[in-house]
This record gives C-alpha cells, sequence and structure tokens, in this order.
C-alpha cells in the first residue's frame, strides 16, 4: 500500500511539474525523448552487429579455405552481415585484385560502418550538454519574472510559489542529461568494442602466403612467364588439371598486380583463378 501511495505520489508531483513548469518544460521533455529514441535505436543495431564474434568468423574463413578456398570463404561469411564479415570479405580478394585495391576496398569499408556505428552519436551528445542549460534558462527567466512582480507587491509565499515553478525546468533539464550520459557511455563502449574486433580482424587477414590455381585461355608458357616475372610471385608451375593449368604461390603484402591483369597485360589473353587459398 506505502508503494502505490509513493507511486501516485510521484506521479501527482510530475503531473503538477508540467502544469506548472510552461513550454520550456514540454521543450526539454520532447529533447529527452528523442535522445532516448535515438539511444534505444543505436544500442539495438550495436548489439545486433555483436552477435557474431571475430573469432567465429574466422574459423569459418579456415575451415572454408581447406574446402573451396577464397570464394567459398566469401559465401559462407557472406550470412554474418556485419563489420568484420564485410571487411574480411574484402581481404579475402587478393588475387583478384591487387594489394592496394584490397587495402582501399578495406578501408572504404572501415569507413561507412564506423559511420553507421557512431551515426547519432553527436545529436545525443548535444542533447546531454544542452537541456541542463535550456532548464537553466527557465528558471532565470522564471525568477525574474517572479521578482518583478513581487517588486510591485512582495508576498512570502508567492515568492516561494514562484522559485518552485522556476526551478521546475532547472529539475526537467538536469533530469534529461543524467539519464543519457550514461546510456551515452555506454554506447561508446559497445562501439568500442566493435572497433577491437575490426582491429583484430585486419591483423589475421594480414596474409603471409597464398596458394591460386589459374585457368589460362592461351599460351601457357607466356603466362608462366609473365607470372614469374611479376612482384610477389614465388613460385609458378603448370599442372594438369579439368578445371585449371597453372598453380602459383605468391606473397600477398607484396603482390602489385592482381594475377589476371599480370597475365593479360603481358600475353593478351584471357584468365580466370580458379582456387585460392590464403594463409596466415
Amino acid at each position: 500500500m506505502i508503494i502505490i501511495d509513493t507511486i501516485i505520489n510521484f506521479f501527482e508531483l510530475v503531473i503538477d511539474m508540467f502544469q506548472n513548469g510552461g513550454a520550456l518544460t514540454y521543450i526539454i521533455t520532447l529533447v529527452g525523448i528523442y535522445g532516448g529514441i535515438l539511444s534505444i535505436q543505436k544500442i539495438r543495431y550495436l548489439k545486433k552487429i555483436s552477435k557474431i564474434d571475430t573469432t567465429e568468423i574466422m574459423g569459418t574463413v579456415i575451415t572454408s579455405m581447406e574446402t573451396g578456398g577464397a570464394i567459398e570463404a566469401l559465401k559462407n561469411i557472406s550470412k554474418y552481415k556485419n563489420p568484420v564479415s564485410r571487411i574480411i570479405s574484402e581481404a579475402l580478394k587478393i588475387g583478384y585484385k591487387n594489394r592496394i585495391e584490397v587495402e582501399e576496398a578495406m578501408e572504404q569499408v572501415f569507413i561507412v560502418e564506423v559511420s553507421k556505428m557512431t551515426n547519432g552519436l553527436d545529436t545525443l551528445k548535444t542533447i546531454i550538454e544542452i537541456a541542463p542549460f535550456l532548464g537553466l534558462i527557465g528558471t532565470v527567466s522564471g525568477l525574474w519574472l517572479t521578482f518583478k512582480t513581487l517588486g510591485v507587491s512582495p508576498d512570502t509565499a508567492a515568492l516561494s510559489q514562484g522559485i518552485y515553478i522556476a526551478l521546475i525546468t532547472t529539475i526537467a533539464g538536469l533530469t534529461v542529461a543524467i539519464i543519457l550520459l550514461p546510456i551515452n557511455t555506454y554506447i561508446k563502449g559497445l562501439i568500442d568494442t566493435e572497433m577491437d574486433k575490426i582491429e583484430l580482424a585486419n591483423k589475421i587477414t594480414n596474409w603471409s602466403y597464398a596458394i591460386a590455381k589459374i585457368r589460362v585461355d592461351g599460351p601457357v608458357n607466356c603466362a608462366l612467364e609473365s607470372l614469374k616475372e611479376a612482384e610477389g610471385i614465388v613460385n609458378t608451375k603448370e599442372i594438369e588439371s579439368k578445371e585449371a593449368n597453372i598453380q602459383i604461390s605468391f606473397k600477398p603484402r607484396m603482390l602489385e598486380k592482381s594475377l589476371n591483369n599480370i597475365i593479360l597485360e603481358k600475353c593478351d589473353i584471357q584468365s580466370e583463378i580458379i582456387e585460392s587459398k590464403l594463409k596466415q
């Protein structure tokens, strides 16, 4: 019974504050509600993308490498749909693209994903900072009007009532800031966690070695010569297979051109990477 009475008294006090606080109290409340909605949306998004751990994604990549290579890995991690999986997806394209193209693509994905994670934080920060000041404006203007009125007809009861009404906006502004500040800190913590995962993904996908199988539609000897002369290629050999006729090993960090472009530029023939297995 005491708890119910306390709740009723609290709501009566809140209603009284809204009735006496004036338009500025409603404005502060609406701003606070908007900040709350923004916070909830941001937390839901960050929780959604953080469900899958980086090690789980990399486990899928490693397993896929053993069976079908980079293409298989790309297919298998496409289901995760989070910043880490998108960055790893670009890292898997080395060989199909050159080192610079892959790095630029990863950087672009990073910029887009960070923008998604931090979008709205500046607005939330502004609400937290401005709410108390809006309350202070209401209080100062309310006190000014109170003292101006009392200057004409002094009344202690009227002074107390005037100060009470003037302080309502400050209470409202501080309430908004006090509620949203820890929520903002929590959101920043979630973002920092995701940033750590992205950094880990960048380190893990810094491939040291790769083996690729290529099908060349033309003179194999010319293709082998062009690959041998290219930067980053460690070893080349002709193979007999239904799908491919060249196998190479290369260092992804040193690959200045994509494998297909290396062959095309020197031999003017088309080629296709059938399989590419990347190793850490």
